[in-house]
């Protein structure tokens, strides 16, 4: 036991302080309405947690994260799989463009979002083109409220998108090839091979890029804050994340705030389980 305990100890001492310790501490100040410049605190019960679900802000981030999570797992999942199946061939200039592909993922979010803000300004590089072949009055892709938040989901899914495709280059090239000769000799065209064949067994492929996207998409906060900062106008991309840091540290209201970053962990906790239960229960079936 205490051989095995030597082991385990470190892991599980990071876990607790990091991890578990910060999630019990911010339960607790859900409950009171902490503010470090306006002590001394006092507990409110459940008051924070019912106030949240009248504030109309905080309802307008649940949509907005919600549009947003929707788009992040839809699009890369689709575009990767298909870039995948493009890239998954042997050769010199394929890996160098799965590498392309993947060089997004290791950039800073900030980074990412700095040149996007600077490509899809009003005067940028992507309405001077649209102007060029005789678009007069390109859409303000960042100030436009109604097309700020989809700009930013496209920067996520930009950002997003390598990552899907190592996932599932990995799993298309775990695909046994006498599978896939037997379905040819028996006369299955190409279509009906990745149906019957390499779709099942991606599977497992699907829910790491499912799930990964679902977490990375609900706690959006970086590419917001630099791209729209929340805006234009009232929170029309201000996400779940960015109304915490905005509501515990700029407005210092951190119980209040504490009890938004624990809903949207026992959402998150929630979406995670139903998926991650759906989708190896599909891998099962296949």
């Amino acid at each position: 036991m205490w051989h095995f305990a030597s082991f385990g100890a470190p892991g599980v001492l990071i876990y607790l302080c990091f991890v578990l310790a910060p999630i019990l501490i911010s339960f607790g100040y859900s409950l009171t309405n902490h503010n470090p410049f306006n002590p001394p605190s006092e507990f409110v019960g459940l008051e924070n947690y019912a106030l949240l679900f009248q504030d109309e802000q905080f309802l307008t981030a649940l949509r907005v994260t919600t549009i947003l999570t929707v788009i992040v797992v839809i699009v890369p999942n689709l575009l990767g799989l298909g870039v995948a199946l493009l890239l998954d061939r042997k050769g010199w200039l394929y890996n160098a463009l799965r590498s392309v592909f993947f060089t997004p993922v290791i950039l800073s979010s900030v980074v990412v979002s700095i040149i996007w803000t600077k490509l899809l300004d009003d005067r940028g590089p992507i309405n001077e083109a649209l102007r060029a072949i005789g678009v007069e009055h390109p859409p303000g892709w960042l100030s436009d409220p109604d097309l700020a938040l989809y700009s930013v989901a496209s920067i996520v899914c930009w950002q997003m998108l390598g990552f899907c495709v190592v996932v599932y280059l990995a799993g298309l090239q775990g695909v046994p090839a006498e599978l896939l000769e037997a379905a040819e000799i028996d006369g299955a065209g190409p279509v009906r091979r990745f149906r019957a064949v390499t779709w099942p067994l991606l599977a497992p492929s699907l829910t790491i890029n499912t799930v990964v996207l679902l977490i990375s998409a609900f706690k959006t906060y970086d590419h917001v804050k630099v791209v729209t900062n929340g805006g234009p106008g009232s929170g029309t991309t201000a996400t779940i994340a960015f109304n915490v840091l905005a509501t515990g540290l700029d407005a210092n209201h951190v119980g209040y705030a504490s009890a938004m970053a624990v809903v949207m962990l026992v959402i998150v906790a929630t979406l995670t389980t139903i998926v991650l239960r759906f989708l190896r229960r599909r891998e099962v079936d296949l």
